[in-house]
C-alpha cells in the first residue's frame, strides 16, 4: 500500500506541476524559481524542452545526493523523472484556457505549490532546488517553503533581467504563491 500511495502522490504532484507550467506560466513567459526557472529561461530564449532541461540541470544535484544523501536521491529521482516527463508530454495543453496574466501567475503558483508540497509531505520531491531546500531545512530547521522562496528569488531576478520587466513582476507573484502554497501543504496540522 505504501508504494501505491507514494506512486499516486508522485503522479498527482507531477501533473499539478505540469499543468501549472503549461497552462499558466508558459503563455506569458512567467518563471518559477530554481531548476524549473532555469529550464523555463532556456525554453523562452532557445525553445529547448522544459522537462529535458530540468533533468540535465538536475544531474549535478543528484550526483551529490547519491554520495551524501542517498535517501534523498531515492526519494526524489522518481519525482524528477515523472514531473519532467509530464511537463513535456502535457505541452499540448498550453492553449486550452486563457486567463489574464496576473491570474495565470496566481493559478500557476497554486498548482505548482500544491504539487511540490504534496510530494514533500510524502518525503519525495522533484529534486532540483526543492531537494537542496530539503537538505537545508533538515540542517537548519527553516521551513522548506521559505528556503524554496529564497532560492527561487535569485533565479527570478536573473530571468527578469534576461527576459522582461513583465516576466519579473509576474514571476515574483508566482513564487510568492508557490512558497505560500508549499508552506501550507507541508505544515503539520
Amino acid at each position: 500500500m505504501y508504494f501505491f500511495t507514494k506512486g499516486l502522490v508522485i503522479l498527482i504532484g507531477s501533473v499539478a506541476i505540469s499543468l501549472g507550467i503549461n497552462l499558466f506560466l508558459t503563455p506569458y513567459q512567467i518563471l518559477d524559481g530554481g531548476v524549473v526557472g532555469i529550464a523555463l529561461i532556456l525554453h523562452y530564449l532557445y525553445n529547448l524542452k522544459i522537462g529535458l532541461m530540468i533533468i540535465i540541470i538536475s544531474i549535478p544535484i543528484f550526483i551529490i545526493s547519491w554520495y551524501k544523501y542517498r535517501a534523498y536521491f531515492y526519494n526524489s529521482i522518481h519525482g524528477l523523472l515523472a514531473s519532467s516527463l509530464s511537463i513535456d508530454l502535457l505541452k499540448s495543453v498550453r492553449n486550452f484556457i486563457q486567463v489574464d496574466a496576473l491570474y495565470s501567475a496566481i493559478f500557476g503558483g497554486v498548482l505548482m505549490g500544491f504539487g511540490v508540497g504534496l510530494m514533500l509531505r510524502f518525503q519525495t520531491s522533484t529534486g532540483g532546488t526543492d531537494l537542496i531546500a530539503q537538505f537545508l531545512s533538515e540542517k537548519t530547521g527553516v521551513n522548506v517553503g521559505i528556503l524554496i522562496f529564497i532560492i527561487d528569488s535569485i533565479v527570478i531576478v536573473v530571468g527578469g533581467l534576461l527576459l522582461s520587466t513583465s516576466t519579473l513582476w509576474l514571476s515574483i507573484i508566482t513564487i510568492l504563491v508557490v512558497g505560500i502554497t508549499t508552506s501550507i501543504m507541508t505544515s503539520r496540522v
